[in-house]
């Protein structure tokens, strides 16, 4: 799938197939986080995978949504603020970092077929629980990993002139 194909057709999957993840494709998915860009190329930011067979209560606690589940997999970006590039004024940029992973992971999931959805709204003590987080480790961001039951019912998207501004606010 081309590029922009890939970002237009990717959607907020809220719905999945049983059907399982192979191991290639995975790793294919994985690698796509690896080499997505940060800061200083410090890439203070940790992926982990979830089998969500036999673990659908343990997850419904981070997230309850029925759906989170449906997917053979859970993957969590979380964050090392411990290994994060700081800006001048000290900003840390672990998440921005561990954001720019997860949209990597989720558009070369898209062009592998594979559905997604991004999901920050999660219960942060409930997530560093069932990933046995350490405690300089923030949990940022999950989202399920599966193939769609459905086809997209399309998002309509701000207009580039009300999102871009040239040379000054």
């Amino acid at each position: 799938m081309d590029f922009f194909e890939t970002i237009r057709s990717r959607y907020s999957v809220r719905g999945y197939k049983p059907d399982p993840v192979d191991d290639e494709t995975l790793h294919r998915v994985l690698e796509a986080a690896q080499l997505a860009p940060t800061a200083a190329n410090r890439q203070p930011f940790r992926l982990v995978v979830v089998h969500t067979r036999g673990r659908e209560g343990e997850l419904a606690k981070v997230y309850s949504r029925a759906w989170f589940t449906q997917a053979p997999l859970v993957i969590a970006v979380a964050a090392v603020p411990g290994e994060a590039w700081r800006r001048m004024d000290d900003k840390p940029y672990d998440e921005v970092d561990a954001a720019i992973a997860m949209d990597h992971l989720i558009l070369a999931a898209a062009s592998l077929g594979l559905g997604t959805c991004w999901i920050a709204a999660f219960d942060p003590a409930a997530a560093r629980d069932l990933l046995g987080l350490p405690d300089d480790v923030e949990p940022i961001a999950f989202t399920p990993l599966g193939y769609p039951d459905k086809a997209s019912a399309g998002t309509g998207r701000r207009p580039l002139e009300e999102l871009v501004r040239y040379e000054h606010w």
